[in-house]
């Protein structure tokens, strides 16, 4: 019979950024004190889980995520830059809440093609390296259960792509919220089920910024 594996794409806690900057892949950028809570919480969530690997996007936030996850299930962390956040021309740009950058006229020639698109990294890039490291998780824990901690549109691309949907969407309808975990379950070699979960929900101080 066919082995049971379970990969959690697990995003992010929130990140102080008083300025509401759109810090993208930029350095520098680290967990607020309830980014930390969040982590501290979903690590506690899934420490009786079956998890035998632990992998993370590079920058900062997400690696400062999965430290109490390596802490409590006694992993270490391997990063990964197919995990790291979707590339994007709008980087450093102070944009608030919302999507007011998309209001600017200085920003308009960014927007061209929304399908594509134009202002960042191509969505079947995104979902052609976030298969690819799901796939070299789910080998290494075959038979058990892997974390991927990652970014908001990485997860969203790579689910709205097994689910059949179109990669091009309106930021504001993701259901990937800050510290959220996003399930792929498989038998064998074949995704059989996703699931979502917010163990850290209650934390959610606010909006994010998208993409963030």
């Amino acid at each position: 019979m066919a082995e049971t594996t379970v990969v959690h794409l697990l995003r992010h806690g929130e990140v102080h950024n008083p300025e509401g900057v759109l810090y993208g892949r930029l350095p520098g950028y680290h967990l607020s004190e309830t980014g930390q809570l969040m982590a501290e919480t979903v690590a506690k969530a899934v420490s009786g889980r079956d998890i035998v690997a632990l992998y993370s996007s590079p920058l900062e936030r997400a690696l400062e995520t999965s430290a109490p996850l390596a802490e409590k299930l006694g992993l270490d962390i391997v990063q990964d830059n197919r995990l790291i956040e979707a590339g994007n021309l709008l980087q450093g740009r102070m944009i608030g809440q919302g999507l007011a950058v998309l209001r600017n006229p200085r920003n308009y020639r960014y927007f061209w093609n929304p399908l594509r698109p134009s202002w960042g990294e191509p969505y079947p890039v995104i979902v052609k390296r976030m298969r690819s490291v799901i796939d070299d998780a789910r080998a290494a824990a075959r038979g058990h259960e892997a974390v991927l901690v990652s970014h908001q549109l990485p997860i969203w691309a790579i689910r709205s792509a097994a689910e059949g949907r179109r990669l091009w969407h309106d930021p504001r309808r993701r259901q990937c919220a800050l510290a959220s975990l996003t399930t792929l379950t498989f038998d064998g070699d074949r995704l059989i089920s996703i699931g979502y979960s917010e163990p850290a929900g209650s934390l959610q101080t606010g909006p994010s910024i998208p993409g963030a």
